[in-house]
């Protein structure tokens, strides 16, 4: 199978080409990028007035399966990815049961290549069962190929313990995936402490909650040489942080989702639900700080933490509803729209923080470019396209999201995977 994408704008990181291409694809690989190929192909797409870029990479999603179906399956999830541009997943362990050992990670493999249309990576937990008293079988989950671990959903408490887990991690060359929140901190929490908690009556969580294990990870990742990776950063302080590790030559990224980059908790009008995430939507001097941070190369990749609930589950009080937005679906709308329009990020910089930069990170050297030999994962982005967010729409079975009628520029008009048309407008 043949397929020729004509006329579209290229935008490959690894390159840098940024102009009018035509790439051919063969099978599951791109064979040529050139301003004009004439050559037959069995589907031509006109990408006329289009972004052609590298297929999202999401390094931080939930799938909820095995066990919590209801929520989410591979399937679902998979159409969710690929209407978003996303060609490749990371699936976080806090499913029923938990993957903590490589058996696991290879079962979730063999069922996604029959029922995602995303790639999905399957991430490892550090320890049995998220407990944080033993160590989950890391040597085998990295021979089934998670590409890292993660305690996702809460932090490593037992410092000791974690650190045997990086030692482990880098000793078999995965990376660990930092959710940082100190636990004994959070105290009931459920929004950012400040005077939008107090207005609506709600136990607030402190920047420091984050800040203690982001700083205690680095310091680890010094210590143990592990590659890692700081999930959903909130904070001024985090950016911070990571800047000073970098500028240390230690391997540690960060990733942002676009709630965090784009709404503060002074858009929390009213008790909602909808607004509840963890961590929480901070205040307008930590949203401006990530996206200084973003602009400033300091964070790597733009990630969704998409987590997707019942209706009945995030219909209700800030502090009874679940955590968690969905975003697999908005992500690159809302980023082009926040990011790129507003002329903060290029769109070469999006590419960058939505593909090349995430595939680095999982060591995906086939992946994140629009460049011949490459895997055939690419997404074509309309920029002119404006509309209304509508959770009605979405494929997730996740409709929870505050982004429900938020205006946007920019769609997903095609998807591919491995050659694969898997979504088209």
């Amino acid at each position: 199978m043949t397929i020729l994408i004509q006329n579209g704008h290229v935008i490959d990181p690894l390159t840098r080409k940024d102009g009018c291409y035509d790439v051919l694809i063969e099978n599951d690989r791109i064979q040529k990028v050139e301003e004009k190929i004439e050559e037959e192909a069995d589907r031509i797409i006109d990408a006329k007035g289009c972004y052609v870029m590298p297929g999202f990479i999401d390094l931080h999603v939930h799938f909820r399966d095995p066990g919590l179906e209801y929520k989410e399956t591979l399937e679902t999830g998979g159409k969710a990815a690929v209407r978003g541009g996303v060609t490749t997943v990371c699936a976080m362990p806090n499913t029923k049961p938990v993957i903590d050992n490589g058996d696991k990670v290879s079962a979730v493999h063999e069922r996604a290549k029959n029922e995602s249309l995303s790639h999905v990576i399957q991430i490892g937990a550090v320890t049995r069962e998220q407990k944080g008293q033993e160590l989950a079988d890391i040597e085998g989950m990295a021979k089934a190929g998670c590409h890292a671990i993660s305690e996702d959903g809460k932090s490593v408490m037992n410092a000791s313990l974690y650190r045997k887990g990086m030692k482990i991690a880098k000793e078999n060359g995965i990376a660990v995936f930092a959710h940082c929140e100190d636990i004994t901190m959070v105290e009931g929490g459920v929004m950012n402490a400040d005077e939008n908690a107090e207005r609506l009556g709600l136990k607030g969580i402190t920047n420091s909650v984050e800040d203690v294990i982001v700083a205690r990870d680095i310091l680890l990742a010094k210590e143990t040489g592990v590659r890692l990776h700081l999930c959903h950063c909130s904070t001024a302080d985090s950016v911070k942080m990571v800047k000073l590790a970098k500028e240390e030559g230690l391997p540690v990224t960060g990733e942002v989702c676009p709630h965090h980059f784009i709404l503060s908790s002074e858009d929390i009008k009213e008790d909602d639900g909808n607004y509840k995430m963890n961590p929480p939507l901070r205040s307008k001097a930590d949203v401006e700080a990530l996206r200084q941070g973003l602009k400033d190369g300091i964070m790597d990749v733009i990630s969704t933490d998409h987590a997707p609930h019942a209706a009945e589950e995030k219909n209700k009080s800030i502090a009874k509803a679940a955590f968690g937005i969905v975003g697999l679906e908005t992500s690159a709308a809302l980023t082009y729209t926040s990011l790129v329009k507003t002329g903060l990020l290029s769109v070469m910089d999006m590419a960058e923080k939505m593909s090349y930069n995430p595939a680095k990170v999982l060591g995906l050297d086939e992946k994140g470019s629009v460049s011949e030999g490459k895997i055939a994962d690419i997404v074509i982005f309309d920029p002119d396209k404006t509309y209304k967010i509508d959770k009605n729409t979405f494929a997730s079975k996740g409709k929870n999201t505050p982004f429900d009628g938020y205006e946007v520029t920019g769609e997903v008009a095609y998807t591919l995977a491995d050659g694969k048309v898997v979504y088209e407008r």
